[in-house]
């Protein structure tokens, strides 16, 4: 069996059907005998109008980049925005993000080196992605933070780079930081009481976060995005003193839905619904309105008469968005997750897929003992390559295929179209939406620390 795969790889002509996208759903095509899909419906907007109605900007078709058929899925989604998880270490513990015993990390040889972080941007940026957003654990306590902003910033084509951070450290490290190209922040702060600061996140540092939010304000950036994570009984009575904070200053507060993720002991009791942190706001300050959203954004945006700044909420659990989701996720381990609640996840180990679906695995095995009874290359070849054409099928027989890893791939000498349709099959695989929030709430998943923000 080896000798005949070692003379095989080293021929000099591809193999045949060494172009998957035969298998996968092309976004031109109406219809497909084995993959019909239906068109997302528009999301009817059920919330209340403030003055004035809410509304999406129409859809920009003059893309400044082309878009690859790798980035787009089988609804027609376009995704063009890139989270780049650095690193799973954090200084904080924060208990919505990890439970209190901590997690298990993966072995630093198995995370993405600085190397392999650029080259598979690059292989994102030119297929058709603009944005980039650098995440973690704490992206900033990786300490090549400064090298990786400078060169992705310098990638052609990417017109956003940002960062999602804590806070802790970034007050002396973004002056550097901007010079190396990070044009977006989003700062997690989600108390203004320093003691419930310090419960909640495990942790002393909140003079810290309220530093780095006033340096980057100094700094010119605009807005400063402040994530909130809004639970029952822990910060809903602080949701109009964080309002308050966009009176004079270019802050964007964005309230987000508890959402559940394994460890941080999710309860419903503990969810503020969208509707009910809308009536806080708009009791207190009536002139709230809604502003007109991107067809791709998250978070559902408002402005206050005489504030600066702006309100918005992300509303995950109670008015999903996945109609206009354009984000893909690359974790710190190289796994590749096109939908944040994903449960499972479909590795890739040289080129082979692993799937908890049995008759797949059996399909392999025949064909590996098949591959035995090869008397010539040819023939070998050609069992190779149904065992890849299964590989590639089975991301469409099953279900709950939402993570594929890049790592192994990238390091066993994947050439570019090879990364590029390991990368499509996921992508073509997304689903129209999410699964409710009790249902994600009784789904295994990794910790949101292993995830990235």
């Amino acid at each position: 069996m080896k000798r005949y795969i070692s003379r095989i790889t080293n021929w000099p002509t591809p193999f045949p059907f060494r172009n998957l996208n035969f298998f996968t759903v092309s976004s031109s095509s109406s219809s497909s005998m084995f993959f019909q899909k239906k068109k997302i419906q528009k999301n009817v907007d059920k919330e209340r109008n403030f003055g004035s109605k809410p509304t999406k900007e129409p859809i920009n078709n003059e893309e400044g980049n082309q878009i690859s058929d790798m980035l787009i899925d089988g609804f027609g989604r376009k995704h063009t925005y890139l989270r780049i998880s650095l690193t799973e270490r954090c200084n904080l513990r924060c208990q919505y993000c990890m439970p209190a015993e901590g997690v298990d990390l993966t072995p630093s040889p198995k995370l993405l080196t600085h190397n392999e972080i650029l080259r598979l941007a690059n292989l994102f940026v030119t297929s058709g992605v603009d944005k980039i957003r650098l995440t973690g654990g704490e992206p900033t306590v990786r300490k090549d933070i400064h090298d990786i902003c400078s060169n992705l910033s310098s990638l052609k084509g990417l017109k956003t780079l940002a960062v999602t951070t804590n806070g802790i450290t970034l007050a002396k490290k973004l002056p550097m930081l901007k010079q190396c190209g990070i044009t977006n922040l989003n700062i997690s702060l989600d108390t203004l009481v320093p003691s419930k600061f310090e419960f909640m996140t495990r942790r002393k540092g909140h003079h810290k976060v309220i530093e780095s939010i006033n340096a980057a304000i100094d700094l010119g950036y605009n807005p400063v995005k402040v994530n909130c994570v809004v639970m029952r009984g822990f910060n809903d009575d602080e949701i109009c003193d964080f309002v308050n904070l966009t009176v004079d200053k270019p802050i964007n507060v964005r309230f987000i839905e508890f959402m559940p993720f394994d460890g941080n002991v999710w309860n419903v009791k503990k969810l503020i619904p969208y509707s009910e942190m809308l009536d806080t706001v708009a009791k207190k300050f009536p002139t709230l309105k809604r502003l007109c959203d991107h067809p791709t954004e998250t978070a559902k945006n408002f402005q206050i008469d005489g504030h600066v700044g702006t309100v918005s909420f992300v509303t995950s659990m109670t008015e999903h968005f996945c109609a206009g989701c354009n984000r893909l996720r690359l974790l710190a381990d190289g796994n590749l997750k096109v939908c944040l609640f994903g449960p499972s996840e479909v590795s890739l180990h040289s080129g082979l897929m692993f799937t908890s679906d049995g008759s797949f695995r059996f399909l392999c095995y025949l064909l590996h003992m098949l591959s035995f009874f090869c008397i010539s290359r040819v023939q070998c070849q050609y069992v190779l390559h149904c065992t890849s054409i299964a590989v590639a099928l089975s991301m469409f027989t099953s279900d709950d295929s939402s993570q594929v890893s890049l790592r192994d791939p990238l390091r066993s000498g994947a050439g570019d179209e090879e990364l590029r349709e390991i990368i499509g099959a996921a992508v073509k695989r997304k689903k129209a939406s999410h699964a409710g929030m009790f249902d994600i709430a009784k789904t295994a998943n990794r910790p949101m620390i292993h995830i990235g923000g």
